[in-house]
């Protein structure tokens, strides 16, 4: 089967407007740069995304919020980018902020079909206001609800036409547990190979996860913040 796609810019015309995103990579590392880039250029809007964090100001999903197409964003922290610090203290943006390791636990739920898991995290904070909670061998528990969405954007080191991914050190971060939890995956890969070309016991995601491939190209795979000795 072959899943390959001709370019970001046609991985962007499936994506409607209001749809929701799982965005790959921690901080800029292994972020799908080509599908974000590609999605802000179609000026798709009200998005709700799914990431970590938000990129920096003019790069990753910072592009996204700066030109006000993202509705909403779920991440773990605000980061590095002043405009959606601004937005989010301006009440212009919706923010669902959630403790990292519970964050990357809900996705798992989502990919894996778990209707919800209890966590100690959070519990006695804002975190918890709303939800349901538990005493557990007399230790308090918070329920959290797994998440999904209608696409995950995914940035990998080697796929082939199958989709099965490779990724590279710790640029693999959040990539491979959102593959799992979209009704529909697209995977950016800098390098496409043909199937069998890469070993099955290297296969980090499995093509059954992916939906579409495509070949990525002129990646600027930027610092976040650089710090260097005098």
């Amino acid at each position: 089967m072959n899943k390959v796609l001709a370019s970001a810019a046609a991985a962007a015309a499936l994506v409607p407007d209001g749809a929701t995103i799982m965005m790959g990579g921690f901080g800029l590392c292994g972020i799908p740069e080509q599908l974000i880039a590609a999605l802000h250029a179609r000026g798709s809007r009200d998005l709700t995304v799914i990431s970590n964090n938000a990129g920096v100001d003019d790069f990753g999903i910072g592009v996204l919020l700066r030109a006000r197409q993202v509705r909403k964003m779920i991440s773990t922290y605000v980061g590095e980018n002043k405009e959606f610090e601004r937005q989010f203290l301006a009440g212009e943006l919706e923010v669902e902020l959630v403790p990292q390791g519970t964050f990357a636990e809900r996705i798992r739920a989502g990919g894996a079909g778990i209707g919800g898991f209890f966590t100690p995290t959070g519990c006695g904070t804002l975190v918890a206001e709303g939800k349901e909670t538990r005493t557990i061998d007399g230790k308090p528990y918070v329920l959290e609800k797994p998440l999904r969405a209608d696409f995950a954007f995914v940035k990998a080191w080697r796929g082939d036409r199958a989709g099965n991914l490779v990724y590279r050190k710790t640029a693999r971060n959040f990539n491979p547990v959102m593959a799992t939890a979209a009704a529909v995956t697209i995977a950016e890969v800098e390098q496409l190979v043909e199937p069998g070309a890469i070993d099955p016991d290297h296969i980090v995601t499995p093509g059954i996860f992916v939906t579409h491939i495509l070949q990525g190209g002129k990646y600027e795979k930027r610092i976040e913040k650089r710090t260097t000795r005098p």
